[in-house]
Parts: C-alpha cells; sequence; structure tokens
C-alpha cells in the first residue's frame, strides 16, 4: 500500500481515539501557568513534520516535545539516497560522536502527517510551556499546538509520538505541561511498531542512542528547574527574562543553566566560553587561566547544557565587534562595552550535562 495512503488512514484513525479521549469542547484544558496560552490561530504553512506557521505570529512555531526526521531539501541528498539506503545513512554520521541530523524518507512522512491533521482544522490552540520559554535560539517560538476536531481538542504534538512519526524528545528538558501524555503515547507507538519504530523502516537507524542522550539531559535539566523553583539564583540563560535576571543579580551568586555556543580561544587574552542564548545575543563566561579552562572540558561541550555558577559583572571596556566575543576570537579584547559576564577561576564551578552511549571526543 502507498506510505501517504497509510499516513492518511493512520491520522484519521488517531484523530478518533484522540477525539474519545479529550475533554468535550467547553470542558476545561490542562490548568495555565501564568502566560502560556498564546490564543486560537489559524495554521497558514507545514514546514515539516515538527515546524509549521500560524497567521497574526511573525515567526514559524518549533513544536515541543518533538523531533522528526529531515525533509529532502537538497539534490545531494535525494541523489545519496537514490544510491542506497544503507550507504546513505551510514555516511551521514560517519565518524561523528554524535547522533546526526539527516533527511529520511521518514522525515517525509511526518511532514505529510502534519498536512493531513492540520486539513480542514479551522482554529488551533497555541501553548507554551513556561511563560519565559517564548522563543528557540533560532527565533522561532516554542509551542504545543492543539487543534479543535469533532467537538475536542487534539494536541498534535501529542498525536505526533502516538503515530510513530517522532519519539518523545526530551533533550531540552520534559514537557511540564503533557508529559504523561507524550510517555503513553510512545509506548503506545513502540509497542505497535509505528511509523519510526517499525522494523526495517528508512529512519534513524540509532534512536537508542538518541534517547539515552536526550534523558541524560533532560535529568540535568530537570534538576535545575527543581533546584531553581523559587530561587531567583537560577537563571535559565534561553529564558526570555534572563538579561533583566542578570543584571538584577550583578555582584550576587547565581547559578546559571545554557549550551556551550562558540568558544574563543586567542593568544593571548582569557577565553570566552559563550552560552548561547539567541543568534546575535550570548552571555559570555570568561576564564583568565587556561588551566581551568582545560579543566572544565568545556572546549568539547558545544551544543551540551552546562550550568555555571559564579557572580554577574559588568564588562566596561571597548567593544571588539558586533557580537560579544568576537574581538576575543581574534585576541583583540573581551567583548562589547556593558557586557554582562561571568568570571569563572576554579574548574568546579562549571557542571557538564552527561554524555552517556557517546564516543569521547
Amino acid at each position: 500500500m502507498n506510505r501517504k495512503v497509510v499516513i492518511c488512514e493512520l491520522v484519521v484513525a488517531l484523530v478518533a481515539l484522540a477525539a474519545c479521549a479529550q475533554p468535550a469542547a467547553g470542558a476545561p484544558l490542562p490548568a495555565d501557568v501564568g502566560d502560556v496560552v498564546l490564543g486560537e490561530m489559524h495554521v497558514t504553512r507545514v514546514v515539516d513534520g515538527d515546524t509549521i506557521w500560524v497567521d497574526g505570529l511573525d515567526a514559524s512555531l518549533r513544536l515541543l516535545g518533538i523531533d522528526t526526521e529531515e525533509t529532502f531539501k537538497t539534490d545531494a541528498d535525494r541523489r545519496g539516497y537514490a544510491a542506497g539506503w544503507a550507504a546513505y545513512a551510514a555516511g551521514k554520521r560517519a565518524a561523528g560522536a554524535r547522533p546526526a541530523k539527516y533527511a529520511t524518507p521518514l522525515g517525509e512522512d511526518a511532514k505529510v502527517f502534519a498536512k493531513q491533521f492540520f486539513a480542514g482544522v479551522e482554529r488551533v490552540r497555541v501553548e507554551r510551556d513556561d511563560p519565559a520559554e517564548i522563543r528557540d535560539r533560532y527565533g522561532r517560538y516554542l509551542a504545543y499546538v492543539l487543534a479543535r476536531t469533532g467537538g475536542a481538542w487534539v494536541n498534535y504534538n501529542v498525536e505526533c509520538v502516538r503515530a510513530g512519526m517522532a519519539p518523545y524528545f526530551t533533550k531540552y528538558g520534559r514537557s511540564r505541561r503533557y508529559d504523561a501524555d507524550f510517555v503513553a503515547a510512545e509506548a503506545e507507538a513502540k509497542a505497535a511498531h509505528r511509523g519510526i519504530w517499525a522494523p526495517g523502516a528508512q529512519g534513524y537507524p540509532d534512536y537508542p542512542e538518541r534517547e539515552a542522550w536526550w534523558t541524560a539531559r533532560g535529568e540535568f535539566v530537570g534538576k535545575f528547574r527543581a533546584a531553581a523553583s523559587g530561587d531567583a539564583r537560577y537563571i535559565d540563560v534561553s529564558h526570555e527574562d534572563a538579561p533583566s535576571a542578570l543584571a538584577a543579580r550583578v555582584g550576587s551568586e547565581v547559578v546559571i543553566l545554557g549550551t556551550v555556543g562558540d568558544v574563543f580561544e586567542g593568544d593571548r587574552g582569557p577565553v570566552r566560553v559563550m552560552l548561547a542564548r539567541t543568534g546575535t545575543e550570548d552571555l559570555p563566561i570568561v576564564i583568565f587561566d587556561r588551566d581551568v579552562f582545560r579543566q572544565t572540558g568545556l572546549a568539547h561541550r558545544k551544543g551540551e547544557y552546562v550550568t555555571v555558577t559564579g557572580t554577574p559583572s559588568v564588562y566596561a571596556g571597548r567593544g571588539a565587534g558586533r557580537r560579544a566575543g568576537r574581538g576575543a576570537g581574534r585576541g583583540h579584547g573581551r567583548g562589547t562595552r556593558n557586557q554582562v559576564e561571568i568570571v569563572i577561576d576554579k574548574a568546579d564551578q562549571v557542571v557538564l550535562s552527561p554524555l552517556p552511549a557517546l564516543a569521547a571526543p
């Protein structure tokens, strides 16, 4: 049977199943925590299985709790796949220490699933997971999308997992609002061997490794969130209010959660490790002692979570580039004027998220 026909039938079945399990129209939805509901909107475009556009917003939505495989966007990938799936997938992973993201037939299936799910849906409800978690590093809104279908609200993110179009994606922390739903949906998909869980499926062959990695990261984030509850010392760099929270704590100790971005290690001056925030605004961690820098292990953790304990200060020196840290990479300075930064002098001020089941760097 044609793959797209199977997906269409699966969408119909899953929506019907979800309608039975979801509250009827007018019944309460999950309790809101602060400003988490953006409103009811219309889906204007499906980019792929985990990214859509809705009317009224200036950027796309990156859908939370899922990570569908990539769609084919280049002729090189299409040619590589056409030459043989096994060689294509092996070449994409190559000798990389971490699992890679690349285009697959299941990525295409996930896009079809999303298009069929939202076809004919007049309004969707867009929700955040947390009031402060608004956009990702690329400017996309972070959201759950619930479709009004058959008199019920159906959570697309959860149904995508139930259909086997994506795993429950905990790489950036577990869902605060729908964790139990995601867990149950993934267990159902695995038991039924749907989508990515089907034997011989043309999708990522290394999900056990991915899941071990994501679970460890998610637990690391979860411990930070638990410690941060009600404690102003704890600041997640990715949160919308992080700059103001850091400014308010200048001179007082904080514990920062962030992912390692660029590392600038010039011939002179301190090492600057940027904790990724947005495409143009990161938090510099400044380390003067090169031995301390090596002991932290930060050089090999780009893209991974870390926590840093230290005291924010304001560097008021001359800037060397439009982006903080650019000059440091060339040995010309420490960053832009009035840049908030954290200077550390002991390796134990840095705690790294574990990397289980991955090749050593």
